[in-house]
């Protein structure tokens, strides 16, 4: 199959200026002669991919990057090297007094075998130097990013003084070019999401923020106030509404406070503009990913998702006390249901739940609520979620009209805990990672979560291993030592001995990171293979032996089953990872499943 590429788009893409929308916005017919991942800055928390690409117009070829929302398009192989696509909508950005395309929209017409024609850098033929040819994709270039330029801080603005820069504006930012290295910038975004104001108080002392969820055409961005600013700016944006944002930092993303697929996030500072914008022409409304309910158990636990559903159900205001702050914290919760013949319980907590006031029935759109399985599968909102009551959008027409119709009359499934295992056994099909349980924040806030992981002993505390228990069946409780024997307070008796019980702290690793793991008797056990009788007797009488067996124990790998629970102690809060259960691996077993790994969809 032949092609003809639109020979000259990549001079006039390269000379386009911000929003000239007869070049940006016409169909250009190009070829990838290049795709790269960009490696950027970590921060030790999962980020999106970047991909800069190299298009061809068959006479010249420039540099340009692929806005994130059409990754999926890598990495199911609909754009790879020589593929020919038209594309459709385009941004443009400066980074070190170069352009850069932004590809916002695209149309894949097919795949060539190799480059058509013979493109020459059109930079390099700008500057006068030789042409030459087309690199190969594993030389594709890639930014040369310099250190930030240092600014002088600018006086705090008053609004009129924004309203006049507003005016003087020569060009606007995409989200998807901000980063770090970038100081001279303005974004045109609209606000989707904004949180209360919040307060903390620590060791460090206390405080106040406040962060909104930003988007533009090319993506989203969180961005945060704190304390002076946060009073100065927090009535000056609101939920809807379109504003110019300039002079806030570009800061690394925190991914564990965010699920926006953006590696940066914003702090708006006190010489930060912000200024109404009051033309919403080309900036999207809200952007929904839909779930539908029958597969919330296809989504894994913790996750955020987008679900769009009718409120057949919903409870009074109830309050549950906060065992970290002893703080009273309202709570309601809603049934939701949908054309998939499938209802959920979805939580609302705080002043979203004391002002929920939608009619019986509504159609409500939610954006980024977090999965759970507590009794099956269940949502519940979080800091960044957001709840649109019966939103201007097709999917809510559809459901209002099939609920009218016949939906109300019909009886739905509830999610029942089909993986029951992951509150007491070990679940294979849910393992994680100790990095992902940390960033998930298991155990918070209030009630113990649990999770299944894999991971080899490094180290186990040996002072305070054990401790002297009641020998009756069932009790366990510490005796205390009378000198004439041991007394139980629980079951009023004393005995000659007492039976030591394992009580052990041991710091376990993966591939992701490390933890501290608490267990008892049966995982001392497991660990050791002896009780604890035994292996206190051993320290008695030899401790260069006792050393031996602590050193064989170490460096062994296990399957736990874990429960995640926040606790305070001497007014420190923390979450302690217990074992519920302990499990010797099975070679066989976890060698089937990797081979059961290979043939499924994940290693295509």
């Amino acid at each position: 199959m032949s092609f003809q590429l639109s020979a000259g788009s990549c001079e006039k893409l390269q000379g386009a200026s911000q929003g000239d929308s007869s070049v940006l916005e016409s169909s250009h017919t190009i070829q990838f002669l290049s795709i790269k991942k960009v490696n950027n800055p970590s921060n030790n928390a999962p980020s999106v991919d970047r991909y800069r690409i190299i298009i061809s117009d068959g006479i010249h070829f420039i540099q340009a990057m692929l806005a994130t929302q059409l990754n999926q398009m890598v990495n199911d192989g609909q754009i790879t090297r020589h593929t020919v696509a038209v594309l459709e909508k385009a941004t443009c950005n400066t980074v070190q007094n170069k352009k850069l395309i932004i590809v916002l929209s695209l149309r894949v017409l097919g795949q060539t075998s190799e480059k058509i024609g013979d493109p020459k850098n059109l930079d390099a033929e700008a500057q006068g130097s030789r042409q030459e040819a087309i690199p190969d994709a594993s030389s594709a270039i890639t930014p040369n990013v310099p250190a930030p330029a240092p600014q002088d801080p600018a006086p705090a603005i008053t609004r009129p003084q924004a309203a006049q820069a507003g005016r003087g504006r020569s060009s606007v930012y995409p989200i998807e070019g901000l980063s770090p290295y970038q100081n001279n910038w303005t974004i045109k975004a609209r606000v989707t999401q904004k949180s209360e104001m919040k307060t903390w108080s620590n060791q460090r002392g206390e405080g106040k923020l406040f962060n909104v969820t930003l988007m533009d055409e090319t993506g989203e961005i969180r961005a945060t106030a704190f304390n002076m600013v946060a009073d100065d700016l927090y009535p000056l944006l609101e939920e809807g509404k379109v504003y110019f944002i300039s002079k806030a930092r570009v800061n690394l993303a925190k991914k564990k406070f965010s699920n926006l697929s953006n590696d940066y996030e914003l702090s708006l500072e006190k010489n930060t503009e912000i200024e109404e914008c009051h033309d919403t022409t080309n900036l999207p409304v809200m952007k929904f990913n839909f779930v539908p309910l029958s597969g919330l158990n296809d989504t894994p636990k913790d996750s955020t998702c987008d679900v769009i559903g009718v409120v057949k159900e919903f409870s009074p205001v109830t309050e549950i006390t906060s065992k970290s702050t002893q703080r009273q914290i309202p709570k309601r919760e809603l049934t939701l249901v949908d054309k998939s013949q499938f209802a959920v319980r979805l939580t609302l907590w705080g002043k979203q739940a004391e002002q929920y006031n939608a009619e019986p029935n509504a159609v409500i759109a939610f954006k980024g609520v977090r999965v759970g399985d507590f009794g099956g599968r269940s949502l519940s909102m979080v800091a960044s979620s957001t709840m649109h009551v019966n939103p201007d959008i097709q999917e809510c027409f559809d459901l209002r009209g099939w609920y009218d119709s016949q939906g109300a009359n019909e009886n739905f499934h509830a999610h029942s805990n089909l993986n029951a295992a992951t509150s007491m056994g070990f679940n294979r099909e849910e393992l994680r990672s100790l990095d992902d349980v940390k960033q998930a924040q298991y155990g918070l806030p209030d009630r113990p979560e649990y999770f299944s992981t894999r991971a080899t002993i490094m180290h186990i505390k040996s002072d305070n291993l054990s401790y002297p228990a009641c020998p009756n069946q069932g009790c366990n409780k510490k005796v205390v030592d009378l000198n004439d024997g041991w007394r139980c307070e629980k079951c009023s008796q004393s005995f000659a001995t007492p039976e030591h019980r394992y009580i052990m702290s041991m710091s376990v690793a993966d591939h992701s990171g490390q933890a501290w793991l608490q267990g008892f008797n049966e995982v001392g056990t497991m660990v050791f293979g002896m009780t604890a009788n035994e292996l206190l007797e051993i320290k008695e009488r030899d401790e260069a032996q006792f050393n031996v067996v602590l050193h064989k124990a170490i460096c062994n790998t296990y399957n736990f089953s874990c429960r995640a629970k926040q606790d305070t102690y001497n007014e420190n809060t923390r979450i302690r990872y217990g074992i519920s259960r302990i499990y010797k691996l099975n070679y066989k077993e976890e060698a089937l499943q990797l081979r059961d790994l290979l043939y499924s969809s994940w290693a295509r």
